[in-house]
């Protein structure tokens, strides 16, 4: 019976490490506790609020969840996470991006979605290939419904699995990585991505010095990206990129 339990308390701490890189530390600290849940909610937050002050000195910074100026997180369930964290140098060209936008088009609101977790080069954040040094982070599309912009919208509550309809050469394989996801799309609203910030997006991250790959399924690249050399497709076994702009230093 303890050997079961003792596998079970494992494996759950494994779940959220994979998930959060650190709730796997305090749930297992936690079982040293009467009141578990509640030491375990305590040590959470501490090792969350641990990693904001510490993070930076090894190199990476978070990118803000309070929805304070043109560059923030979707939703919080990254930044709770820890998924929210880049090296400062992409968070500088994420944000001088952003900020042109906003310039450029009054009111645009652009969104971070997965960057990388607080520590450790090398520490996969799942189910991304390569999102483990804190050089790469994805961006939301810029949404419009009927040709109106929607700021600080998405199709999907997270930005991602919303998928633009497409041309593709990937052949079926298994496993993959590569999710059509088709009984979920039905149930995401019908907007559309807004073709003059989208290519303005793409025209400044090309632009930067900094950027340094681009990642976008081809047909979006064809219609929003105007051949920029950086803009590249991820290949057949990584996600689909038809849902989101993946950059990286």
């Amino acid at each position: 019976m303890r050997t079961g339990r003792a596998t079970r308390h494992l494996a759950l701490a494994a779940v959220l490490t994979v998930l959060t890189q650190l709730g796997g530390l305090a749930w297992l600290i936690s079982r040293l506790f009467r009141r578990k849940f509640l030491a375990f909610a305590l040590l959470y937050a501490g090792l969350w609020l641990g990693a904001l002050m510490i993070a930076p000195h090894f190199g990476r910074v978070p990118i803000s969840c309070h929805g304070e100026g043109p560059l923030g997180m979707r939703s919080w369930v990254f930044c709770l996470a820890n998924r929210n964290y880049v090296a400062p140098e992409l968070k500088a060209a994420a944000t001088d991006m952003a900020t042109e936008m906003a310039r450029t088009h009054p009111g645009t609101v652009t969104l971070a979605l997965d960057g990388n977790f607080p520590f450790l080069n090398g520490f996969p954040l799942l189910p991304h290939l390569s999102h483990k040094d804190g050089r790469k982070l994805d961006l939301a599309f810029y949404y419009a419904d009927h040709g109106r912009y929607l700021p600080g919208q998405t199709r999907s509550p997270l930005g991602y699995f919303a998928f633009e309809p497409g041309p593709s050469t990937c052949p079926p394989r298994f496993p993959t990585l590569r999710w059509d996801l088709d009984w979920l799309q039905p149930l995401w609203p019908d907007y559309a991505p807004e073709p003059e910030r989208m290519r303005l997006a793409l025209r400044l991250l090309s632009r930067d010095p900094r950027i340094g790959k681009i990642f976008l399924e081809p047909h979006l690249a064809a219609k929003f990206g105007a051949g920029a050399s950086k803009i590249r497709f991820q290949g057949c076994a990584a996600a689909r990129h038809d849902d989101h702009i993946h950059i990286q230093l």
